[in-house]
């Protein structure tokens, strides 16, 4: 882990769903441009993880701290405002709206902080730029992918949380958003927290890995340590 301050400082989360505890008791902390998995199994509480971290999930306990400050218990606008970008599981585009309307709404849920950059999204996504006036619902999965991490690229977030961004994406396209995300956290110095499965995905990004079980941290991976023998002793795979 960095020895700067980190960015993100989550400490006992907890959070349900009705009256099921899905989260019980999740430690994360993660320094400035670093690259962080969060593994484990199927229906262990990754995506929910996610959710709470952009406020679309209020935690029932514990704490969630962005570059210093407590958002516990805030709306996914106030995450969004301090600047962290959410590429969620399936990408949400706007299928009816075209490269550069979708590009425009990740301007606006950015906030008015930070500079807002297109022209450097079609710089990571140059196909992006080549398709600008399609239609997001016309375009692959890949390209979907890319326009999702593009929308919240745009705000120039300090913080970007990406759910499966492997998904249903062919190897090659999947190759290239790594290469793209790692160019992105060495150039702009973003920090940026994934969910995956994907064992190559998992291996050529991250640095290092939370592992979760049962709604809990229950190991991690370190610096170095991220191996396939150490992923797949996690994942049974």
């Amino acid at each position: 882990m960095s020895t700067s301050d980190p960015v993100l400082a989550v400490s006992g989360l907890w959070a349900n769903y009705g009256a099921t505890p899905i989260l019980q008791g999740v430690d994360i902390e993660i320094g400035k441009g670093e690259i962080v998995g969060l593994i484990g199994r199927n229906g262990v509480g990754k995506t929910t993880t996610m959710r709470c971290l952009i406020g679309l999930l209020r935690a029932t306990a514990g704490s969630i701290r962005v570059l210093g400050q407590d958002l516990t218990g805030q709306p996914a606008d106030a995450f969004a405002r301090l600047g962290i970008g959410y590429i969620p599981q399936g990408r949400e585009v706007f299928p009816r709206m075209t490269v550069a309307e979708n590009l425009t709404v990740g301007e606006l849920i950015g906030g008015p902080k930070g500079k807002k950059q297109p022209d450097l999204v079609y710089q990571y996504f140059p196909r992006l730029a080549e398709r600008r006036y399609q239609l997001a619902g016309t375009m692959s999965g890949g390209e979907q992918q890319q326009l999702a991490i593009g929308r919240a690229l745009i705000g120039n977030p300090a913080l970007m949380l990406l759910d499966e961004p492997s998904e249903g994406i062919q190897p090659s396209i999947v190759q290239m958003i790594c290469e793209a995300l790692k160019s992105i956290r060495n150039e702009l110095g973003t920090t940026i927290l994934f969910v995956e499965q994907n064992l190559d995905t998992i291996l050529a990004i991250s640095e290092r890995c939370y592992v979760m079980e049962k709604g809990r941290i229950t190991a991690e991976i370190p610096p170095g340590g991220v191996t396939s023998e150490a992923v797949r002793g996690h994942l049974s795979i």
